[in-house]
């Protein structure tokens, strides 16, 4: 598959959701939390606390685009104001003060960028996620399900360990603005997809995710229990870390992104006007 291939694939409304996965791993131990206690509670932010396994409640937070056309209005098709993030910040300050690890599902075109989004401050909320998410102290595992669009993802993907599902995209801008803003052509959005290494074998090997995970055919499928037992396992080893190595793993994971980077052929244009 290309590029774009695994781009309309990722944004396909038959793919499972963050609440299909909280559903799957956590079932009925599940309890949802509300509100970020300044203005309200973005739907578009799922967030709560399950058992993962007897021993080890988690806190959950997922970014949640809904189902059909009335949930996905009611969501925001995934794309979270800042309460949302001032909500998942929240949780995940409880979750550091109670010593449980966090695990994040992220899936999302980007942020709200409307005129109510910006006046509550939607820029400000980001960034401080961005920095407390890096000193957390507690372990911190998010995957990538379907679409990863730009800060609104990293908003909830500064953590020790990143996945991300075979088809899932991430990037910093969507193929579209990037061929709108480089070349000013639609057409090329194909190979602006290309270009972006969006793709999880892309980002894998840019070190920029650490694990590829196999899609689940349904909520049914017993990839999960493989999966609960993976991300179990995981948050064991990074529960045994002190509090320094813990953060210093994180910093460092970031420090070796996008090493050894060979670059694409440039487009070159039958105008004159060449443009790469």
């Amino acid at each position: 598959m290309s590029a774009f291939d695994k781009l309309t694939t990722a944004r396909s409304n038959n793919r499972l959701t963050s609440i299909d996965y909280i559903n799957a791993l956590f079932s009925d131990s599940f309890f949802e939390l509300h509100g970020d206690r300044r203005f309200g509670d973005d739907k578009a932010v799922v967030g709560g606390i399950g058992m993962l396994r007897d021993d080890m409640p988690v806190t959950v937070i997922g970014l949640e685009k809904g189902r059909d056309t009335k949930e996905r209005m009611e969501r925001n098709f995934g794309s979270a104001h800042p309460e949302g993030y001032r909500k998942a910040l929240r949780l995940m300050k409880q979750a550091e003060k109670f010593h449980r690890p966090v695990l994040c599902f992220v899936d999302t075109s980007g942020a709200f960028c409307g005129i109510g989004a910006e006046e509550r401050g939607q820029g400000q909320a980001i960034a401080e996620n961005l920095m407390e998410m890096m000193t957390l102290k507690t372990p911190i595992l998010s995957i990538l399900i379907g679409e990863g669009g730009s800060g609104g993802a990293l908003g909830l993907a500064v953590a020790n360990e990143v996945w991300m599902l075979e088809n899932a995209v991430y990037s910093v801008i969507s193929p579209e603005g990037c061929a709108s803003i480089l070349w000013k052509d639609s057409s090329k959005t194909a190979y602006a997809a290309e270009c972006l290494r969006i793709t999880a074998q892309d980002l894998f090997k840019l070190k920029v995710v650490e694990r590829v995970i196999r899609e689940p055919k349904s909520v049914e499928s017993k990839m999960f229990d493989s999966l609960r037992g993976l991300i179990a396992s995981t948050f064991d080893r990074y529960n045994d870390m002190s509090i320094d190595k813990l953060l210093d793993q994180r910093y460092n994971r970031f420090r070796v992104m996008g090493n050894n980077v060979t670059p694409l052929e440039p487009v070159v244009e039958d105008s004159n006007t060449a443009q790469t």
